[in-house]
């Protein structure tokens, strides 16, 4: 059975992050006035072939952790999967 996911990792709360914090100084100047709290991370969409979605899951969790994300500094989080035909 083949799953889709979308993974999202982010920088831990707390920590700074650089290119949101351009970003956010960029916008007024470009006419987006009340934005605030900009943060920048990145978006992993993968299709997993797996005997079941407990499987699939797993795979992915363990992919985020060991592969994606550096669990250090990120956290990241699971759009859970959607079945492929």
């Amino acid at each position: 059975m083949k799953r889709k996911f979308e993974v999202v990792i982010s920088l831990k709360a707390g920590l700074l992050d650089p290119q949101g914090k351009a970003l956010e100084e960029t916008l007024p100047s470009m006419g987006f006035e009340g934005i605030s709290d900009v943060r920048v991370g990145k978006h992993i969409a993968l299709t997993v072939d797996a005997d079941d979605d407990v499987t699939a899951l797993a795979m992915v969790e363990r992919m985020a952790e060991q592969l994606f994300s550096n669990p250090v500094i990120e956290s990241h989080r699971i759009a859970d999967g959607q079945e492929v035909p």
